[in-house]
């Protein structure tokens, strides 16, 4: 029987809280050396130099381990009553829903059956209770979501976010089409361009207009398949262009207008919210002078300020931007039509909830330190305990 592996929210821990994890890669190369078939030993390795920033190391054991074996149980409770199933592909850390992250202190049993064009899921199916498919959007998976779309209408047991053509949608200019003539929600208008395309834009050889109707300059460009800010720009006139695409090396770009959401005070606030069962609630709000805001680089390790300003956001959160949202969040969950996923969002000076990003695959966790982040705790015990609220429910586990 395949031995069971660390999982990503576990090594992710050692990791985020500076843990010396050499001993513990030493292990792993070790078992791995000493037999060539342990599998587990290889995802683990292969989670570890993900983490790391590894990506090509990474993906590359990754693949060997799933040479040998498509499915991984996650060290599993003691006393397991409900056996979750998650459908995944492989990928980076943002490539499936972060399920071992929203499973973290449950007695959930987390088994996760890797699945391609290639590989689809067969019988026998590992026993369990409930399945999860776990496939973010990507063009990279693209091709394993819509081969899953004739199989899962007749899943034997009960499936959570079972519809991979609504995952498909989840682009960047999909997005903004599936919520098109939503009063309540601001999604701006995305383009696809070709390398070509925008390099015409740049010397005014094409008007914007072609691609997007009404627009003009400030824009904000990203790679086509870009996660994290890498790549994204804010250009202010068509001149800048050009030395954008210097800096670039894909051949695809999204092109967006650009939106000033700033507040007053002219600093910048960004929410992550997940949606479970259509129910909001918040993950993380950080707090910027910059508009390309992530949490990492928005200060809120080094100011207290927006600490306080994000535990009073979570405090209120239910009564006020949720409260607020009401319309927005219902209208989401509705044209979206998944489960659970999660946004990227902020709130213009107008009132309007602004959307930057939809996905399953958004991190979410509970690890930020909490000498610092004390309020964080109760508010993710609240994430996590929905999430596996919804997964007892759809089980009909008590």
């Amino acid at each position: 029987m395949q031995k069971p592996s660390i999982g990503m929210a576990a090594l992710a821990r050692m990791t985020f809280e500076g843990v010396d994890v050499q001993p513990l890669w030493g292990q792993l190369v070790e078992r791995a050396t000493t037999d060539p078939t342990d599998a587990a030993a290889l995802m683990d390795a292969a989670t570890m130099l993900l983490l790391s920033g590894n990506r090509e190391g990474g993906l590359g054991i990754q693949a060997r381990a799933l040479e040998q074996c498509r499915l991984y149980r996650r060290l599993a409770p003691a006393q397991a009553n409900l056996r979750l199933l998650a459908l995944a592909v492989a990928g980076d850390t943002m490539a499936n829903t972060p399920l071992d992250f929203l499973l973290e202190g449950s007695d959930i049993e987390l088994m996760t059956l890797y699945v391609d064009p290639d590989h689809p899921p067969t019988s026998p199916l590992p026993d369990h209770d409930v399945a999860f498919l776990a496939i973010g959007e990507s063009e990279a998976n693209r091709p394993s979501l819509l081969a899953l779309a004739s199989l899962l209408s007749h899943w034997p047991r009960p499936m959570i976010n079972g519809r991979p053509d609504r995952i498909a949608e989840l682009t960047r200019d999909g997005v903004c089409a599936i919520l098109s003539g939503v009063p309540e929600i601001i999604a701006p208008a995305t383009a696809r361009l070709s390398r070509d395309q925008l390099a015409q834009v740049g010397r005014n050889v094409l008007p914007l207009a072609t691609f997007l109707p009404g627009t003009d300059f400030p824009i904000i460009a990203r790679p086509i398949g870009s996660h994290a800010g890498a790549g994204l720009e804010k250009l202010d006139a068509p001149a800048a262009v050009a030395a954008y695409l210097e800096g670039q090396s894909v051949d695809s770009f999204y092109v967006a207008p650009f939106v000033d959401y700033s507040g007053p005070d002219g600093l910048f606030r960004k929410a992550r919210i997940a949606l479970i069962e259509g129910r909001p609630f918040v993950c993380h709000m950080a707090v910027s002078p910059r508009w390309m805001v992530h949490y990492l680089n928005a200060d809120m390790l080094e100011n207290p300020g927006n600490r306080a300003e994000e535990a009073r956001f979570m405090a209120e959160f239910d009564q006020d931007f949720a409260a607020r949202h009401a319309a927005a969040f219902a209208r989401l969950h509705e044209r979206i039509g998944l489960d659970y996923f999660a946004v990227d969002c902020a709130e213009t000076r107008d009132g309007r909830l602004l959307l930057f990003e939809a996905d399953v695959a958004m991190i979410v966790h509970a690890m930020d330190p909490p000498e610092l982040f004390a309020y964080k705790q109760p508010q993710m015990r609240k994430v996590f305990d929905a999430f596996q609220a919804m997964l007892r429910r759809r089980a009909g586990v008590g």
